[in-house]
């Protein structure tokens, strides 16, 4: 993947979404905020980012890793909102969600297992989950309205990338990506993806 450049990307996107709010909308976000004209948080250092690693026992994905660097998460223009996790709230989605993920699993028992090459289709085309992985995941977002961002381990490219998941707890389906780079460059790229 291309070098992406996201301070100057979140920057844009940060723009579009508080020139997009109405006037009461943007009293909600913080002075700094308004004054910055700037959703992210200051990056997180190269320590916070190991320490959070050694914590989960991973290694973050490239595109994840330069993206804390460059903020370390994202602010929601309103109380509704995703806000993206900062590098010591990052955990493992299976905490609190261990029966809801085992019912998901039990209803897709019966279910032929997705084949790869289906699987690995992305896009409008890309075929279900594999419910299990979600056993794995880690969460990197909070949840709104039952949607929530996720990276699933399970699925890692040759390159360190792992699969991204833009993920609805009320249905057990997700939008999938191969990488938490190219989730972000569609949604930095959609104004409207969460606002």
């Amino acid at each position: 993947m291309k070098a992406f450049d996201w301070e100057s990307r979140i920057r844009e996107w940060s723009r579009q979404q508080i020139e997009a709010l109405e006037e009461y909308e943007q009293e909600e976000l913080s002075p700094e905020v308004i004054e910055s004209g700037f959703l992210g948080y200051p990056g997180a250092t190269e320590e916070q980012i190991s320490a959070a690693e050694a914590r989960l026992g991973v290694t973050f994905p490239p595109s994840y890793r330069e993206f804390l660097k460059a903020s370390n998460g994202l602010h929601s223009t309103s109380e509704y909102g995703i806000r993206f996790y900062s590098v010591e709230e990052i955990e493992w989605y299976i905490l609190g969600q261990e029966s809801s993920i085992d019912n998901l699993i039990e209803l897709h028992q019966d279910l032929e297992p997705v084949p790869d090459e289906e699987y690995f289709i992305y896009g409008n085309e890309q075929s279900y989950i594999r419910v299990e992985h979600l056993q794995t995941c880690l969460e990197i977002s909070t949840e709104e309205y039952f949607m929530i961002f996720l990276l699933n381990p399970k699925v890692i490219t040759t390159n360190g990338e792992w699969e991204a998941w833009f993920f609805d707890s009320k249905y057990g389906d997700a939008q999938r990506y191969p990488s938490f780079g190219q989730m972000m460059e569609e949604i930095l790229n959609d104004p409207e993806f969460l606002g």
